[in-house]
């Protein structure tokens, strides 16, 4: 489906996400029953996370302090008084036929992230905020299985795993402020950026740690009245958020374009047919029947304790891109991939902190090092031998000439696996750069009279055998001929 390019000129989209997110807590948001991934159905549970008769729920302080830290992250205002409330919907998934969460008095409100998006033809980046409505905790329900079908039309029977319910989430919600479906990747991986700066979640959407649902419409340029909404949800990557409203976008304006009625509505995106397909109608908004939650008081955040929690915050990705770019000198491209992962981030800067340049630390990071652990699944670059300081005197050992980027690269392997001093290996090695004028002059030598055919094309106007006749200095010299003033030396007695 595809609405013709004139008439997706005269709409605009507005988009607003609900991400749900999973806490990395040991323990459950109101009891003691564990929050581990993948263990048998219906074993993590207790009378508490189940709604037994008789039963007490007692929130779990890491909780509330992971809600305040990503509130402060987020730049909210953190409620010094907040409070659970019940919300009442009977699912199967839902044992006590109601889910502790929170309604008008949330624990964060009012704030704002920052998105990049990076044009990579031209190296530069357009910054936006997108306003964050509101973040508030609550308890995750648990997990269907349809049996025959990974989706409830077709399967034969559902069978429930309880093992979910109970486990803390934090719901953040966005202000409608994003316009497009590259916008909204870029929040949601902005949001799982900062969450995992903080340690807070793993954000990991394969598993449910991280899950967004979307709400869209469209409406003509310039008009201030909303359109449709349309929530989208079943999307468990960020290129399936972004290509599920590219398509809802073009639905909705070919709709309307086509004068038909669009109604408000929960939809599915299909993977397999890369379109939204219906789900369910939704003309009001649901009454869940929220009171305060009589089991639980209410929460209190002391302006010390705000001030304790502010304290212990990590620099974030958006502050690191920034103080990459103005500080450093790094490209938008290069701030945006070394802050991607906090780890990587601070690798690179241990190999500052060594005394290696920004920008060369940067290529080597960004370059060989990421392309050994891409093809080691599963190998963080926390798990590398190499440590900081050795990289940075690998760089040195180029910068002053000692070596080649060559041999660099050569001995880069035994490092990544094995670590060690690149210096000692170079030595080891005889891996040294051969910067002698008189042993490359008599090199390259050798390599003109062993090459009579090469030479005469060469002053016969055919220049690009320059870089032949630097290969055969290299080859002679295993390698090791300082590449800069061997290209000095060949053009000097090449055209003399």
């Amino acid at each position: 489906m595809t609405a013709s390019a004139p008439a997706k000129t005269q709409y605009e989209a507005v988009i607003g996400l609900e991400t749900h997110c999973q806490l990395n807590t040991a323990t459950k948001i109101f009891s003691s029953s564990s929050t581990q991934f993948g263990e048998p159905p219906n074993t993590l549970i207790d009378p508490v996370c189940m709604g037994l008769p008789g039963t007490l729920p007692v929130l779990n302080q890491k909780v509330l302090e992971s809600a305040v830290k990503t509130g402060l992250a987020l730049n909210c205002q953190i409620a010094p008084y907040s409070k659970f409330d019940r919300k009442q919907y009977f699912y199967p998934d839902l044992p006590k036929n109601y889910q502790i969460s929170q309604y008008d008095l949330p624990i964060a409100e009012h704030g704002w992230l920052e998105i990049e998006l990076v044009d990579k033809e031209t190296n530069t980046a357009t910054r936006k905020r997108i306003g964050i409505t509101r973040l508030h905790m609550e308890e995750d329900a648990g997990k269907l299985v349809h049996g025959g079908s990974d989706r409830l039309a077709g399967s034969t029977y559902s069978l429930v795993d309880y093992n979910r319910a109970g486990v803390p989430l934090l719901e953040i919600v966005s202000e409608p402020d994003i316009r497009s479906g590259q916008e909204a990747a870029e929040y949601a991986q902005e949001l799982r950026r900062i969450l995992r700066y903080l340690g807070v979640s793993d954000g990991n959407m394969q598993e449910g740690s991280l899950r967004c649902d979307v709400n869209i419409s469209v409406r003509p340029v310039g008009q201030k009245e909303f359109g449709t909404k349309v929530e989208i949800k079943n999307m468990n990557s960020f290129n399936a958020i972004q290509r599920a409203i590219e398509y809802e976008i073009e639905r909705q304006i070919a709709a309307i374009e086509a004068g038909e009625r669009l109604v408000q509505e929960t939809r599915l995106w299909e993977e397999g047919s890369q379109r939204t397909i219906s789900m369910r109608t939704k003309e009001g908004s649901s009454d869940y029947r929220y009171f305060p939650e009589p089991d639980l008081g209410p929460i209190e955040v002391s302006p010390e304790q705000l001030e304790e929690w502010r304290s212990q915050l990590p620099e974030l990705p958006a502050q690191k891109r920034h103080r990459y770019e103005e500080e450093l000198g790094l490209s938008a491209y290069d701030a945006r991939v070394l802050t991607n992962d906090r780890a990587i981030a601070e690798y690179f800067e241990a190999t500052l902190a060594a005394g290696a340049p920004a920008k060369q630390a940067a290529n080597w990071i960004m370059g060989d090092i990421s392309a050994y652990l891409n093809s080691n699944t599963g190998l963080n670059i926390t798990d590398l031998a190499l440590q900081p300081d050795n990289l940075a005197e690998l760089i040195g050992l180029i910068e002053d000439r000692t070596i080649s980027n060559a041999a660099a690269k050569t001995i880069l392997p035994e490092l990544l696996t094995k670590g060690g001093s690149p210096r000692a290996i170079v030595e080891r090695e005889g891996l040294g750069q051969i910067s002698d004028t008189g042993a490359l002059e008599t090199a390259i030598a050798e390599v003109l009279a062993e090459n009579p055919n090469e030479l005469e094309q060469y002053r016969n106007g055919k220049t690009k055998l320059l870089g032949f006749f630097v290969g055969q200095v290299m080859k002679k010299t295993g390698g090791r001929a300082d590449p800069k003033l061997t290209n000095q030396l060949l053009a000097k007695k090449l055209n003399g």
